[in-house]
C-alpha cells in the first residue's frame, strides 16, 4: 500500500485547510466526504473533486473504498464518531481536542487497541519542524525552571454571541469554549516536553452560556519547575511563549503556529559592569510545506509502518491533556452535558 484513501467528516474551513496541506503528500488520496446535509456534501465534493458522498457516517465507515477518516466535527462528536469508524477497521485522525472528557478519550484509546487501528489527535504544532527544533535544543536552556505559553485570540464569533446568537463556539452542548478550542494549544506542548504536572491551579471567566471565555492555569512539577498558560477567546494577546532555564531562554513566537524559535543565553555577570552582551541564536527551521502537511504525513507514516500511535502526539500525551482539561474545567465550574452521563 503506497496511498491511503481518506474520507473526511465535517465540511468546515478547517477541513479545507487540512486537505490543502494533505495534498502535498503524494500518499494522500481524498475519496469521500460525509456531511449531515446532502446539499453540503455535494457542494464540498465538487469543490475538492471527491468521488464518494455520504450523509450517513455508518455507511461511510463501512465503505470498502476508505482506509482512514479525518474527523473535524464539533468536539462532542469526536469520541462516538471515532469509535464508530475504528470499529469498522478505519484509521482515525481526529481534530483537537481528542474528546470532551478524559473518560471518552480512554474509550477511544481502548478502541484503537481493540480494533488494531491507528488513532492520532490532529494537534499540528507539535509535529512541525520548528517544534522538533524546540525538542532538540531544549538542553541549551539548562535546568528548566518555567514554561510559559499564551494563546489569546478574540473570536470572530464573539460579537454574534454578545448580540444574543447561540453560536456553536460558545455552546456547552458542543463541548466548546476557550479551554477546549484555544487553551489546548498551550497545554499540549507542555505535556509533550515535560509530562503530567503534579499540581494544577486554574481560574477562568465564564460566559452566560456556561462556557469559558478565557482562563489561566498554573502547574507545578516535582523537580521544582513551574508552568503557566493563558488563553482567551474574548481578548487578544501578542505575548510569545517561553521555556525559561538557568542557562537561557527558548522563545517561541506563537504556540499554535510556530514561525520563529530562538535561544537567548543567560546574561553572565561581569565584575563592575552590567553583564555581558548576549547573542540571540536562531533555532527556526524552514518548513517548506503547509503547516497541516506535517500532521497528515505523520499519520500516514504511522499507518504504513503498522503503528497505532505517534511518539509525539501519543495516546499517553493526548490522555494526559484531557485529564488536565478535566481538572481545569472542574476548578472553573465548566460542566458539559456529557459530564452528567
Amino acid at each position: 500500500m503506497d496511498r491511503i484513501r481518506f474520507g473526511v467528516v465535517g465540511t468546515n474551513f478547517i477541513t479545507d485547510w487540512v486537505i490543502a496541506g494533505a495534498l502535498q503528500d503524494s500518499r494522500f488520496e481524498l475519496v469521500a466526504v460525509c456531511s449531515r446535509s446532502e446539499e453540503r456534501a455535494e457542494e464540498f465534493a465538487r469543490k475538492h473533486d471527491i468521488p464518494h458522498r455520504f450523509t450517513s457516517l455508518e455507511e461511510m465507515a463501512a465503505s470498502p473504498f476508505i482506509d482512514a477518516v479525518y474527523i473535524a466535527t464539533p468536539n462532542f462528536l469526536h469520541a462516538s464518531q471515532s469509535i464508530l469508524c475504528m470499529s469498522c477497521g478505519k484509521h482515525v485522525l481526529c481534530e483537537k481536542p481528542l474528546a470532551s472528557t478524559a473518560a471518552e478519550a480512554r474509550e477511544m484509546l481502548a478502541a484503537s487497541e481493540r480494533y488494531n487501528v491507528t488513532l492520532m489527535e490532529a494537534m499540528k504544532p507539535t509535529l512541525t519542524p520548528n517544534f522538533k527544533s524546540v525538542m532538540d535544543n531544549i538542553g541549551k536552556a539548562g535546568k528548566v525552571r518555567r514554561y510559559f505559553s499564551s494563546y489569546c485570540q478574540y473570536s470572530s464569533r464573539y460579537d454574534r454571541f454578545k448580540a444574543g446568537e447561540a453560536v456553536n463556539a460558545f455552546r456547552l452542548e458542543y463541548s466548546n469554549g476557550a479551554i477546549m478550542d484555544i487553551g489546548v494549544y498551550t497545554i499540549y506542548p507542555m505535556v509533550v516536553l515535560f509530562g503530567m504536572p503534579d499540581r494544577i491551579s486554574a481560574s477562568g471567566t465564564l460566559l452566560s452560556s456556561g462556557t469559558d471565555g478565557q482562563g489561566s492555569a498554573l502547574f507545578r512539577y516535582g523537580d521544582g519547575m513551574e508552568a503557566a498558560v493563558l488563553y482567551s477567546k474574548i481578548a487578544d494577546s501578542y505575548l510569545p511563549s517561553e521555556i525559561q532555564g538557568e542557562d537561557g531562554t527558548i522563545v517561541i513566537d506563537r504556540i499554535n503556529l510556530i514561525g520563529n524559535v530562538s535561544f537567548i543565553p543567560r546574561r553572565r555577570n561581569v565584575t563592575g559592569g552590567r553583564g555581558e552582551q548576549t547573542t540571540i541564536e536562531t533555532l527556526s527551521r524552514p518548513a517548506g510545506r503547509d503547516e497541516y502537511y506535517y500532521e497528515v504525513a505523520e499519520f500516514i507514516d504511522l499507518i504504513l509502518s503498522g503503528r497505532r500511535e505517534s511518539f509525539i502526539n501519543s495516546h499517553r500525551n493526548s490522555l494526559s491533556v484531557m485529564e488536565i482539561i478535566d481538572e481545569i474545567r472542574h476548578q472553573t465550574g465548566i460542566v458539559f452535558p456529557v459530564d452528567r452521563q
